[in-house]
């Protein structure tokens, strides 16, 4: 894994992959089926590639997560809450059409962006990926402390697992051109909060240069002082951070 530095900060980073499933994303797939919209689903795939394949190259792990239903029904949200907004509406109940349910075409991931052996599978049956998973365990134990979110649905899953793991204390980045909403006004709020309150909302081609500056900066030894602090400004200053950089000694 690829460790990266700037000052005496020390960074490491992971790639999480959301709910980039059959069911929500494919032609004959559950959502497609019962009439939903997958055609912003679908645009981003050409870029999660790109994303992935820059990760490996990198040698930042990758972790995929899938929204799985037991064909019994019993994790559905209607067994446990009072309260429900209609667009919660669960149609598991719907026997003709179930959703993603566990060991199912419609819960794999989808072919175009298949896990590799090296990767890693989170199995989820909340909006959040670390909700009674094994993500956090996995994380600390190849210390990782910053991930690199992307995937579906924005406003939704995608959201609530960078919350969760900013609150858990990861780094957090949103990768904007690999993640889609079904509603192009969430997607919108979703890019704002997390730029205002988060963390970095940044492009695959940003995300590329963010990450060459940071090995150039790392093993340049002969590099200026005023020159380092001048590159990390200017990053800083471009995606409104907070300067919490340890001085190198």
């Amino acid at each position: 894994m690829r460790e990266l530095h700037y000052g005496r900060n020390v960074i490491n980073m992971a790639l999480i992959i959301i709910d980039m499933q059959n069911g929500f994303v494919s032609k004959g797939g559950s959502y497609d089926k019962l009439g939903m919209n997958i055609e912003n689903y679908q645009q981003i795939i050409p870029n999660i590639k790109k994303l992935i394949n820059f990760c490996r190259e990198e040698k930042i792990p990758i972790f995929y997560t899938e929204a799985i239903r037991e064909p019994s029904g019993i994790d559905l949200l209607l067994n446990i809450h009072n309260i429900l907004p209609r667009a919660r509406e669960e149609r598991l109940q719907n026997k003709k059409i179930p959703i993603c349910m566990r060991g199912t075409w419609d819960a794999d991931i989808i072919d175009e962006i298949k896990p590799a052996e090296e990767d890693h599978i989170i199995l989820k049956r909340r909006d959040s990926a670390f909700q009674d998973t094994e993500l956090r365990v996995w994380l600390q134990s190849l210390n990782v402390n910053t991930l690199i979110f992307c995937g579906i649905d924005t406003s939704i899953c995608v959201e609530t697992s960078l919350r969760d793991a900013f609150n858990l204390g990861y780094d957090v980045i949103l990768v904007s051109d690999a993640t889609a909403s079904g509603n192009k006004k969430h997607y919108e709020t979703t890019i704002e909060r997390v730029r205002d309150y988060y963390g970095v909302v940044i492009s695959i081609d940003d995300l590329r240069k963010m990450v060459r500056t940071l090995e150039d900066l790392g093993e340049d030894e002969l590099q200026s002082t005023d020159e380092e602090n001048e590159r990390i400004s200017q990053f800083l200053e471009k995606h409104n951070l907070i300067n919490v950089r340890r001085e190198k000694k």
